[in-house]
C-alpha cells in the first residue's frame, strides 16, 4: 500500500527524516525490495547498471556497521562548522533542528532496522571530474528513487556519509569488495512516525537560478 501523493507532493515532501523514524517497527523485507526494484529503473551512464544496494537488518549487524559510521562522524573535520553564510541563507531555527535530528541519529543509529549501503561498481579515486561524474551519475538518480519510492511506502530515511571515513572498516564488515566497488551513502531506513511531511523552506529561486549563463 502506497501514500496517497501526487508527483508534485512526493518530490516536495520526502524529507531527511532523523527523529520520525519508527525504531520499533520491523521494516517487511517485501517493501524494501519494492524500493530497489523502482531504483533500479532509473538513468544509468550507457545503460551499465553498475550499482547495488546492501541492505542490512541483522541486528548484530547493524549495530556493528552503525559503530563504523560513528567513529567517522566522531573523526575531526568531517563534522566541519556551517559558515556564518549559508547559515544567514538559511533558517537559523530550521538548523537547530537538523543539529538536533543529527544528534538523536548519532544515539539511535543501531536501533533504526534497516540500514541501506548503495554502492557502485568501479572507484573514482583520484579520477578525473569527468569520470567522477559518470560514476557518481549511475548511482545517485538510484538512490534517490529509492528514497522517493520509500516516502511514498510510509518510511522515512536520511542520506548520511559516515561509513565513508572508514570505508575499508565499512566493507570488511559487510563483505564488499572494496577494491572494485565504492561505496556511496549510509541510509536509515524505517516507517515513519506520522506521514505529515510538508515542503522545506528554502532559498529563493533568483538566488540559484541562471538563464543562459552565470
Amino acid at each position: 500500500m502506497t501514500l496517497d501523493l501526487s508527483s508534485d507532493e512526493l518530490l516536495s515532501t520526502t524529507r531527511a527524516v532523523r527523529h520520525r523514524l519508527d525504531l520499533t517497527r520491523p521494516v517487511p523485507r517485501q517493501l524494501l525490495e519494492e524500493c530497489v526494484d523502482l531504483a533500479v529503473q532509473a538513468p544509468t551512464g550507457r545503460n551499465r547498471q553498475r550499482w547495488h544496494f546492501v541492505i542490512v537488518t541483522d541486528p548484530e549487524r547493524r549495530a556493528a556497521l552503525a559503530d563504523v559510521w560513528r567513529d567517522g562522524v566522531r573523526t575531526p573535520g568531517v563534522s566541519e562548522p556551517v559558515p556564518e553564510r549559508d547559515v544567514r541563507r538559511a533558517d537559523v531555527a530550521h538548523m537547530e533542528r537538523v543539529y538536533s535530528g543529527a544528534a538523536h541519529l548519532y544515539q539511535h543509529i543501531h536501533e533504526v532496522p534497516a540500514i541501506v549501503v548503495p554502492c557502485v561498481e568501479g572507484r573514482t579515486d583520484n579520477a578525473s571530474v569527468l569520470r567522477q561524474a559518470g560514476t557518481w551519475g549511475s548511482i545517485l538518480p538510484a538512490v534517490w528513487s529509492f528514497m522517493l519510492a520509500a516516502r511514498a511506502r510510509g518510511l522515512g530515511s536520511c542520506w548520511t556519509t559516515g561509513n565513508l571515513v572508514h570505508e575499508k572498516e565499512s566493507a570488511r564488515v559487510l563483505g564488499i569488495p572494496y577494491d572494485d566497488v565504492m561505496q556511496a551513502a549510509f541510509i536509515p531506513v524505517a516507517f515513519t512516525l506520522g506521514t505529515d511531511f510538508r515542503p522545506a523552506r528554502r532559498i529563493p529561486r533568483e538566488e540559484v537560478l541562471h538563464w543562459d549563463a552565470w
